[in-house]
């Protein structure tokens, strides 16, 4: 799989090849995906409502609306996604019931969860990859760190004295792990029931350090709040140039960012996975939805039908690994 950066130089030539194959598609359909749809779509988030999942599935449910058809979004929470996961895969397959997915309710969760009964590789169709967003290693300003190797040396000095927050078999939650694993440093995992709330005890200074999304973290950096000391993209972003990566600092391995996709059961017909993935690439070619996924800390990711399942396949086994490595385990 290309990083983070890597797509995003490529996005121009993938926005045109989008735009293609949109025009394509509106002129010569299926019989199948003709007349899809005829009913409102319901499009299901994994999460609790007001958070990145729900806000970016709800830019992509109102695109779809106008440019499709009407599209309904629900949040199922529970059990790390899982059971959003399963409703979904567990849905007749005919297009008129899509999964919100994250790289949490999709490569993580179902691996984590002993009995998660979910097997995203085999249930589900791939749609359409939405976006990408790297994640950011902030402390409170009252650690005693200025770098991630200060940072560390402090926590081998201090152990069990650090701690970060996150919820559960997120993004955030391995990333977390796996930094310890990397540096061999004692830092203590809380686990939260929501990103605000984690986010909210890292400013007041209860939870030392976490690692987040930019969406939640550039303006509070930028104000002072809380200190960046890296990203875990590729390549530097542009909303923190200062900020150094993980791979550049020397402590490679880390994930490298989170993602927000559709998925179908499986066996939802092609024409209509293909009448779907090509209005969401329509939608990520415009400014205006560039503009909103942006906002939201993300990078928008046009991708085809095959390319989005060759990165699911990945990117399940990335997770995979990284629980292995890590020995994160559920009871």
């Amino acid at each position: 799989m290309q990083h983070t950066a890597a797509r995003r130089h490529g996005l121009r030539p993938r926005l045109i090849a989008a735009l293609a194959g949109a025009l394509a598609l509106t002129t010569a359909l299926p019989a199948a995906a003709e007349n899809f749809p005829d009913h409102p779509i319901k499009l299901i988030v994994p999460f609790g409502p007001g958070g990145p999942p729900d806000v970016a599935a709800r830019i992509i449910g109102a695109y779809l609306s106008e440019h499709l058809g009407p599209v309904v979004v629900e949040n199922h929470v529970g059990a790390g996604g899982t059971l959003a996961a399963r409703a979904v895969a567990t849905s007749p397959p005919d297009g008129y019931t899509l999964l919100a997915g994250t790289a949490g309710s999709l490569s993580i969760s179902p691996q984590l969860y002993k009995n998660a009964g979910i097997n995203p590789l085999k249930e589900f169709a791939a749609v359409a990859l939405v976006s990408s967003a790297p994640l950011v290693l902030a402390i409170h300003k009252s650690v005693p760190a200025h770098s991630v190797k200060e940072l560390v040396a402090y926590a081998k000095a201090n152990p069990g004295k650090l701690n970060y927050g996150a919820v559960i078999g997120t993004p955030p939650h391995l990333c977390g792990e796996m930094f310890k694993h990397i540096t061999g440093a004692n830092i203590v995992f809380v686990p939260y029931k929501s990103a605000s709330q984690a986010t909210t005890d890292v400013l007041a200074g209860q939870m030392n350090m976490t690692f987040e999304g930019t969406t939640a973290m550039v303006p509070l950096i930028k104000s002072g709040q809380l200190r960046a000391l890296a990203v875990t993209a590729a390549h530097r972003i542009p909303e923190l140039p200062d900020v150094p990566t993980m791979d550049e600092l020397g402590y490679r391995g880390m994930p490298p960012d989170s993602w927000q996709a559709i998925v179908a059961p499986a066996g939802t017909p092609a024409p209509i996975i293909d009448k779907i993935n090509a209005v969401v690439n329509q939608g990520l070619a415009t400014p205006e939805m560039q503009e909103k996924i942006r906002r939201l800390g993300g990078i928008p990711e046009p991708h085809s039908v095959k390319e989005f399942a060759d990165f699911i396949a990945q990117q399940y086994q990335r997770w995979g690994d990284v629980l292995r490595v890590t020995g994160v385990t559920l009871n």
